[in-house]
């Protein structure tokens, strides 16, 4: 995080989860950056990134306690493709990797290495 700050970026994270539950995954985490809020996944299907839950999966979350109802306040039962993006000051997205197994994300020194690439 101090290098991307150094390099004048900041990361920010967009989730479906109602601002109590972000909060608390700051909280616990300690993470030092914004997770915004999606309400219904909107942002995420504007991009084409917003998924269905399917039954079989809703009701294996349900078991485990999982209940996205409650945690990002709607019952549309979505969730967003994880992805990555790197926007330049304008906006502009200038790298995007979208990989459905979540545990997949790029590196650090990736992220960083993008960000010192932006032009000026």
């Amino acid at each position: 995080m101090d290098d991307l700050n150094g390099l004048g970026a900041m990361l920010i994270a967009v989730s479906p989860e109602l601002g109590e539950y972000s909060r608390t995954l700051i909280d616990q985490k300690h993470l030092r950056f914004d997770i915004l809020h999606d309400p219904g996944n909107d942002v995420a299907h504007a991009y084409g990134l917003r998924w269905v839950v399917p039954d079989d999966l809703k009701s294996l979350y349900k078991t485990l306690g999982v209940d996205l109802a409650e945690t990002n306040g709607d019952t549309s039962w979505t969730l967003p493709l994880p992805g990555s993006f790197i926007l330049d000051r304008a906006g502009v997205i200038r790298y995007a990797r979208v990989d459905p197994d979540y545990t997949r994300r790029p590196e650090p020194q990736d992220t960083l290495e993008g960000v010192r690439k932006l032009p000026g």
